[in-house]
């Protein structure tokens, strides 16, 4: 017991004095942060950096040390993060620096891992996020326009920066202090629509300026896409392509603080992808022409002229020591060109990188990348009462899920003591101040006999008009859903059915997030605008804006908060049959058990429609079922050619998302709570839990690739040269976590036709490419095959280029078993 007691309290003690070494060590010697016309100059050099973006709030304290550090094993120097007002002061003046939002332990995080950190302050970010990171309750201060010269938006914005540079400073986190703070943002994205503020828009950019310099920060400051960005400012690029970006000064460096690896999607939409060959080819070309500082948007100068249309060659340095790009932007032919003295062969659409002027190490048309798949390792459903073939166990026959479901309505119409009855259509977002997505707009309409006559006799039907509305309108009348309008801003004509008499009208006005991008934020607000009226009575249209309405924010159910863990109990669940699904506007809720492991956790919700869900009180997120269009994707993606969002599309004629991440720190080992509220109606007999890691690996190199870039030695202090012993292209496979690879699923040497998970023997096959992979590969953690005849016990086709595809599978080490198939 003495031993155990000494022990613990050694650890106690190490733990105090780990913890004060993260919380007041510096993570650097202090070093100051300058630029000039070519790039950042940290602690006097000029540094030509990458940086992945990465949001704090978008992840747990608990996931960050681990993005941080693939972020930095990826080969970034610098991480970049907005910073989110709106989850930083959710109330005026009462501020909120724990949980997701704890930025402190952030940016210390980052700066023990040694990275350096870009912070963009905005306040306004965009960043596919609720209102721009606006806190809702900025559009009510009296008198306020956002994002012009306004006084009123000018205190509340120059309030929230300084109280984040103050907390930086106090911290010790910028660089002079020893901190991993390198540069700071003010703005975001303004040029886009600062004419349609006119002058007010210059003169507001201009205070932007001066107010982000006065604060003292010791440290640059940028504005992205704002082309009229004052002195000391340096203005960056966002966008797929930056090469051809020049800043608004000759003593401004090139930087691109945005490089959209990909592009968000949307409900109902296709699922786009952005080819890697396509991204190596602008982050190459964007460095061969003057950039220096790149960030990838969700995680040198002497030209050379030739007469080959398309061919660029950029050569940096002298002679005896230089480094050169030679980019082909065609994109479908490719060239052979000559460059001091040599030959080199350019692929359509890419660029060549040599070190030393003289050796290719890299062209972006041969990325030799591993693919690595995201596969489901089990699927385990909640409920266990349906039938047998619905019985999973896993892990020592441990099942995880629950074997029922519960369930409450969610009453239409009056059930709040708050709620307030005006005449006329009050806006959304005046009312619910965001607090919830859901308003309802309640009243009474009456119908006299001869209206039920006159619609009788004309067989017609009334119907609901309205100007324009978003996103979503749920008609009820008398209690019955009637009929529902998706949209931003459409107008709205349902046709309704009254009976005789006094009827319920009840409108549900929904929100699913709010305007984040775009002038006059603050006027976009929700709901309803214009003519709101009932035609076809027998004595003419009802105005319905001059009626009495009674509203009432939210639901009963998320205001008694019977999601959380401490609430839920207190609600009259009931069981649920399986004949009772589906059901509209219904609370459902079960328990289930954690899966072993660390892989990540997810909830299929494929079998529901649209709502939100929450387990153990944290709030999930909204999910909706809604189908991409069933055209538009491609069969095949085409690297070649200037990427945008509609190209290499996927997932046609399928829900764009079915799967949310439930954050391990968010679960308990078992009993935890999934609390689901359903509005169109889905079966939660069939939502299940998924376990998603890294699988199925895939690698395909060819002759033509070049050898690893570790395998050249680094350059010569004299000359700037490079040599390499061996030249040989090499395939590369690497299993994630503790898992190593337990079988060869496809191995062929010689002229494999297809892509990962569709690869097949081509007309030229090596005999050995199974054995020698699988010697190589079964069983390690990680390994390399080398792409020559040699290896493969001869040449399977003379005269022709040969590739080596591999698929592999990962597991566990206890569950390898050395199997090989192809």
């Amino acid at each position: 017991m003495g031993v155990s007691r000494a022990l613990l309290r050694y650890l106690v003690s190490l733990s105090l004095i780990i913890h004060a070494a993260v919380t007041t060590a510096n993570f650097f010697k202090p070093f100051n942060v300058s630029y000039d016309h070519r790039a950042l100059i940290i602690d006097g050099k000029r540094r030509m950096l990458i940086s992945a973006g990465f949001h704090y709030p978008r992840a747990t304290p608990e996931m960050w040390p681990d993005l941080i550090a693939k972020s930095k094993k990826g080969g970034a120097d610098v991480i970049q993060t907005y910073v989110f007002w709106n989850g930083h002061e959710p109330v005026r003046g009462q501020y909120y620096f724990e949980g997701r939002y704890d930025i402190i332990k952030f940016v210390k995080l980052v700066g023990a891992s040694g990275l350096y950190l870009h912070l963009r302050i905005g306040p306004y970010v965009c960043a596919e996020w609720n209102f721009g990171g606006f806190p809702v309750w900025l559009r009510d201060v009296p008198g306020i326009e956002f994002r012009t010269d306004n006084v009123p938006f000018k205190e509340e914005m120059e309030r929230f920066v300084k109280k984040i540079v103050k907390l930086m400073r106090e911290e010790m986190l910028f660089s002079w202090q020893g901190g991993p703070i390198i540069m700071l943002q003010i703005e975001n994205e303004y040029g886009d629509i600062e004419s349609a503020y006119h002058q007010r828009g210059k003169e507001y950019v201009k205070w932007a300026a001066q107010m982000a310099l006065g604060l003292g920060a010791g440290v640059p400051w940028v504005m992205c896409k704002q082309s009229d960005a004052p002195d000391n400012i340096i203005n960056a690029c966002n966008g797929y392509y930056c090469d051809g970006f020049k800043p608004n000064s000759p003593n401004k460096p090139v930087f691109w603080t945005e490089d959209w690896d990909g592009w968000y999607t949307k409900w109902g939409g296709r699922l786009p992808h952005r080819p890697a060959e396509d991204l190596a080819f602008a982050v190459a070309r964007f460095f061969q022409r003057g950039g220096s500082f790149q960030n990838y948007y969700m995680a040198h100068v002497y030209h050379v002229d030739t007469n080959t249309e398309g061919l660029n060659l950029t050569q940096y340095g002298s002679q005896s020591r230089c480094s050169a790009f030679l980019a082909n932007i065609d994109e479908r032919k490719a060239a052979v060109v000559r460059f001091l003295g040599q030959t080199y062969h350019l692929p359509p659409w890419s660029v060549s990188i040599l070190p030393d002027c003289r050796n290719t190490v890299f062209n972006t048309a041969k990325v030799g990348a591993q693919t690595s798949i995201k596969t489901v390792e089990f699927e385990l459903p909640l409920f266990s009462n349906i039938s047998a073939r619905q019985q999973f166990t896993v892990h020592d026959e441990v099942s995880y899920f629950s074997k029922s479901w519960m369930t409450i309505k969610e009453p239409i119409g009056i059930w709040s003591k708050k709620i307030f009855s005006v005449q006329g259509i009050l806006e959304h977002l005046n009312v619910t101040k965001d607090h919830s997505d859901y308003l309802w707009y309640i009243t009474r309409i009456y119908v006299s006999d001869d209206d039920i006559t006159f619609w009788e006799e004309k067989q017609v039907r009334p119907t609901l008009t309205i100007d324009s509305m978003r996103d979503v309108l749920r008609v009820f009348i008398n209690g019955q859903l009637t009929g529902s309008v998706i949209g931003r801003w459409v107008k709205v004509v349902q046709p309704v059915r009254f009976v005789q008499g006094y009827n319920d009208l009840v409108l549900l006005s929904e929100t699913v997030g709010l305007q984040n991008y775009g002038a006059f934020l603050e006027k976009d607000g929700a709901g309803f605008r214009g003519q709101i009226k009932l035609t076809g009575f027998k004595n003419g249209d009802i105005d319905l804006s001059t009626l009495s309405w009674t509203y009432q924010v939210g639901l009963k159910g998320e205001f008694s908060s019977i999601y959380t863990v401490e609430e839920n109990e207190k609600a009259r669940w009931s069981d649920l049959t399986v004949d009772a699904v589906p059901a509209t506007f219904t609370w459902y809720k079960t328990h289930f058990n954690t899966p072993d492991g660390t892989d990540p956790v997810a909830l299929d919700l494929g079998s529901m429609g649209k709502g939100q869900a929450w387990v153990n009180g944290h709030h999930i997120g909204r999910y909706w079922t809604l189908v991409a269009p069933k055209d538009g994707c491609q069969r095949t993606c085409d690297y070649r050619g200037p990427y945008n969002s509609d190209k290499c599309t996927t997932n046609c004629g399928k829900p764009t998302q079915t799967r949310y991440h439930v954050p391990r720190s968010w679960l308990k080992a078992s009993d935890n709570l999934l609390v689901i509220f359903e509005e169109t109606g889905g079966n939660p007999f069939d939502i299940s839990i998924e376990l998603h890691s890294v699988r199925i690996i895939c690698g395909q190199v060819s002759e033509s690739h070049y050898p690893p870039l570790w395998k050249w030695s680094q350059p010569d202090f004299s000359d700037g040269s490079i040599s390499i012993n061996n030249t040989t292209p090499e395939l590369h496979l690497r299993c994630d976590d503790e898992h190593v690879i337990a079988s060869i699923e496809f191995a062929s040497y010689g002229t494999p036709q297809g892509s990962c998970q569709k690869f097949s023997k081509g007309n030229c096959h090596a005999p050995s490419s199974l054995s020698v992979v699988s010697e190589a590969c079964l069983g390690r953690k990680s390994c390399f095959v080398g792409i020559s005849n040699s290896i493969f016990s001869g040449d399977p086709c003379h005269g022709v280029v040969k590739t080596l595809a591999v698929e592999a599978r990962c597991a566990s080490p206890s569950n390898t078993l050395g199997a090989s198939k192809l």
